[in-house]
């Protein structure tokens, strides 16, 4: 969900980040430069080093496999 928010800007600032992004992008612009500062990033950084654990993630997918073959045998 997204909130509607007015801020001022110096008309320079303003210019500079029309031409830069254009009109209809400048929100999205500018939430992605706040966004880190603003919200708690440790889970997602947690999961990034996980999926790049490659002996983990090769680990995960046997036991995921092995679950799928149990639950398939189990049901015939």
């Amino acid at each position: 969900m997204h909130k509607k928010m007015t801020i001022t800007l110096d008309e320079a600032v303003y210019e500079g980040l029309y031409r830069r992004v254009g009109r209809r992008k400048m929100s999205q612009f500018i939430e992605d430069l706040l966004r880190p500062h603003v919200l708690d990033s440790s889970l997602d950084d947690g999961y990034r080093a996980m999926a790049a654990d490659k002996a983990r993630e090769a680990e995960a997918a046997e036991w995921g496999n092995a679950l799928i073959r149990d639950m398939s045998d189990a049901s015939r």
